[in-house]
């Protein structure tokens, strides 16, 4: 009883604690004044470092939740990617409390007060209230999907029940700083657009402070439906799930996420774009079948490398079992998730992936352009080779650790400084002084082999 005790007032004043932080501490994000990134609320760079906890306010309680934020703070995570409602039939957090009247989108369930030590007080959308102060008071960013899109696929919404729903939510969440609207969730932007224009329009128009995107069906982009609409202040992107092999769509851009940034790079009006959802660590490579190989953190570094040295504004990370949270309790699991989440959140890629973000962040940031024209010899798949650049430094990156063959001349100064830097570790070796023209071939550490992956940096010497 004591424990039981001490636990409830700890949580208490955790609630009161991030209570008084609020939103505050994360202020408003932005788009770049050259339109390709994002910044802060003083104009800084910001680089998106993303995380999908899609079922974070349904499946953990405040304790939980706690944990999990912390644990993406400390790895550099600065955007949680999460669903508001997954399924209008069942929309029940971890403490039996429903989201909405008799599962009537129009009717969102809310009770007098939020306070924690009264369960009659304390509804769900009080529990989304906490855990989005929570992230703010850790500097975190909440992108929320409405309503994910198989609901209105499904029919279950109509379009009158989606523009009440999202006004609602609008106006309850339009002073929360941390929060960024994903229209849209996992469908195709030609399902339904008429509704998902009314949100979208409606979110824009109501919380005119916070940004709003789209995120789609697998390997599709948002430009291709509603890069010319209003309420649209940035491109996101699903690469997906599958091998090269496995691409049966559209697109047929198999594992080259780079694809997607390099159209939505070429089309104005300039907005930033984004992988809002590659390959998983820990996920079935085509999804479905868990008798198929594993992605791992190779996968997940090279399609992080692959798409911001090609224009990205930032790169979204996610793991099979933490997007579904699945506990020792969960009767079901999805997509073969083979460990827990609490013990999944500690896997090799969400340690690595924020050495990307120290990367980009380490030089002058909003003059950088992707320029292949420095790479001598291009390859494809995984040799592929994409180069980036400002006016004093310039990047290439290589997945399997080929030579890398630099077209000089492309920066400024007669000299330029080497280094190997290692995106498993976030370590930087020095390489030598080179001269800053003709052509030179550098070769990396190792042997080539898939993951054996590295970073060459040229910097000027004025």
């Amino acid at each position: 009883m004591l424990k039981k005790s001490i636990l409830i007032a700890i949580t208490i004043l955790t609630v009161l604690s991030c209570r008084n932080n609020s939103s505050e501490n994360a202020g408003l994000l932005k788009i770049s004044d050259n339109r390709r990134f994002f910044t802060d609320s003083n104009g800084n760079p910001f680089f998106w470092l993303g995380d999908t906890g899609w079922l974070l306010f349904k499946k953990l309680n405040r304790e939980e939740g706690e944990q999990y934020l912390e644990n993406r703070r400390q790895k550099g995570f600065n955007v949680i990617q999460v669903m508001l409602l997954h399924d209008v039939k069942d929309p029940v957090n971890y403490y039996g409390d429903s989201a909405l009247v008799n599962n009537d989108i129009t009717k969102s369930y809310t009770t007098p007060g939020n306070s924690y030590e009264n369960p009659q007080e304390y509804d769900y959308w009080d529990h989304v209230d906490y855990l989005i102060d929570v992230a703010a008071s850790k500097g975190i960013y909440l992108a929320l999907v409405p309503v994910w899109g198989s609901n209105i696929k499904s029919c279950k919404i109509t379009p009158e029940q989606g523009r009440i729903y999202a006004e609602w939510l609008a106006e309850r969440f339009k002073d929360k700083h941390n929060v960024i609207w994903l229209n849209g969730g996992d469908i195709p932007g030609s399902d339904s657009i008429d509704i998902w224009n009314a949100i979208g329009y409606i979110l824009w128009k109501m919380a005119p402070d916070q940004l709003v995107t789209f995120h789609p069906r697998g390997r599709t982009h948002s430009s291709k439906w509603y890069h010319d609409e209003l309420w649209l202040d940035f491109n996101m992107f699903q690469s997906g799930h599958r091998r090269y092999d496995q691409d049966d769509t559209e697109l047929a851009y198999g594992e080259d996420n780079w694809r997607f940034v390099e159209y939505d790079y070429n089309l104005t009006p300039v907005k930033p774009t984004l992988d809002g959802e590659p390959s998983y660590e820990d996920i079935p490579q085509g999804l479905h079948d868990t008798l198929q190989p594993f992605w791992n953190d190779n996968d997940v570094r090279r399609y992080a490398y692959w798409s911001v040295f090609t224009g990205a504004g930032g790169h979204t990370y996610g793991h099979n079992s933490v997007m579904q949270f699945y506990k020792p309790e969960d009767t079901r699991k999805s997509y073969g998730a083979r460990k827990y989440w609490f013990d999944a959140i500690n896997d090799p890629g969400a340690g690595q992936i924020k050495y990307i973000k120290d990367l980009m962040l380490s030089v002058p940031y909003f003059e950088r352009i992707p320029d292949n024209s420095m790479v001598a010899v291009q390859g494809e798949k995984y040799d592929y080779q994409p180069a980036t650049r400002g006016k004093d430094y310039a990047m290439i990156y290589t997945y399997n650790g080929r030579n890398i063959g630099v077209h000089m001349g492309k920066i400024s100064g007669n000299q330029v400084r080497a280094s190997w830097f290692n995106p498993r570790e976030g370590s930087t070796t020095e390489i030598g002084n080179f001269e800053n023209k003709g052509t030179w071939e550098f070769i990396p550490p190792g042997e080539k082999a898939d993951g054996n992956d590295w970073v060459l940096i040229l910097k000027s010497i004025q």
